[in-house]
């Protein structure tokens, strides 16, 4: 064993090792709600646009598309549009001409405006409408056409009904040995007074979602190591690792 792998195997056995202490993962849960209610996901920024998403995961999204390779990825979800200049920043390093397409509902003119004058820009593209809408669907189906690795984020409506609809729709795109990343799926996992103004809350979030989705699908598994590693996440059994084409 040289010295890179001897590295990887001391990796593995931390992580199993943090998998498998209840009381960490317990502190972690606890502390998490403490930095939701401080509305800590808002404090941070990637490459000059607000990046609403706890770092840990930003993390583990750059270690899936550095290995994963992907040309095309597609997220549900822009708000000011750090996750997309993430993603576009990472296929950039990777070079070719990998694809960030992101979809909401409302993309607000002055979020757009900064998006479009980025640098990256020229990797992106926007598309205005519920991501559950069939017309959408299929825009985003001819973008995806023979890309031949395909990743998607699900980060827009958290609704238990929305979130399995996104996955009906788009879990087809994404291609074997990629990721399909469900996140705030810890919503179920939190108080319920943490949400008192939104739709979604204990039982109907996107874990419920997930837990449903998998019950038709041998397509798709949990990769719970990667939340195990983290500890701090949004998507704890939200990895959802492709296992066939």
């Amino acid at each position: 064993m040289d010295e890179i792998q001897r590295f990887a195997h001391d990796v593995r056995t931390n992580v199993e090792r943090l998998m498998a202490d209840g009381d960490v993962q317990a502190k972690a849960r606890a502390w998490l709600s403490d930095l939701t209610r401080l509305r800590y996901v808002y404090n941070f920024s990637w490459l000059g646009r607000p990046v609403i998403q706890l770092p840990q995961d930003l993390l583990a999204v750059q270690e899936l598309i550095w290995g994963i390779r992907p040309d095309f990825i597609l997220e549900t979800g822009i708000a000011h549009g750090g996750s997309l200049i993430h993603s576009a920043s990472l296929l950039e390093l990777l070079g070719g001409d990998g694809l960030v397409v992101g979809v909401d509902i409302d993309i607000r003119a002055h979020n757009r405006r900064e998006i479009e004058a980025h640098p990256l820009a020229r990797r992106i593209r926007l598309i205005e409408g519920s991501s559950t809408d069939a017309t959408v669907a299929a825009a985003v189906r001819q973008l995806a056409r023979g890309r031949k690795a395909v990743m998607v984020m699900l980060d827009s409506d958290h609704t238990h009904a929305h979130v399995l609809r996104e996955l009906e729709l788009y879990a087809p795109l994404v291609t074997r040995d990629s990721y399909l990343i469900v996140f705030d799926t810890v919503i179920e996992d939190l108080e319920d007074d943490l949400f008192p103004d939104r739709r979604w809350g204990k039982g109907n979030n996107p874990k419920t979602a997930v837990r449903e989705f998998l019950k038709t699908t041998d397509r798709f598994a949990i990769d719970d190591r990667i939340a195990g590693k983290l500890l701090l996440t949004c998507a704890p059994d939200g990895y959802l690792r492709c296992l066939g084409d």
